[in-house]
């Protein structure tokens, strides 16, 4: 195989890699929250390698802060008036 068609092929699959993760992380957050915390979980067992087991913590998905049912971000509740 040519060098530049397979610097094209690797280009283009970057591309797809690229593409298919920005659209998990919009459209699907929660699977790929539980995607994350399975292959996490998976990682972090004891008979793996120390390096295996730092990536797996790094790959860890954040705690939920259980702030409601929409994310816990506090825009749809009341506000408090603006002080001058």
């Amino acid at each position: 195989m040519d060098t530049g068609l397979l610097l094209q092929y690797l280009l283009i699959a970057l591309a797809v890699v690229v593409s298919v993760w920005v659209v998990l992380k919009k459209q699907f957050p929660g699977f790929l929250r539980r995607v994350r915390g399975v292959l996490a979980l998976w990682l972090v067992k004891p008979q793996r390698s120390s390096r295996l087991q730092a990536w797996g913590r790094k790959l860890a998905p954040e705690p939920s802060s259980g702030g409601g049912a929409c994310g816990g971000c506090d825009s749809c509740g009341p506000k408090a008036p603006k002080q001058h």
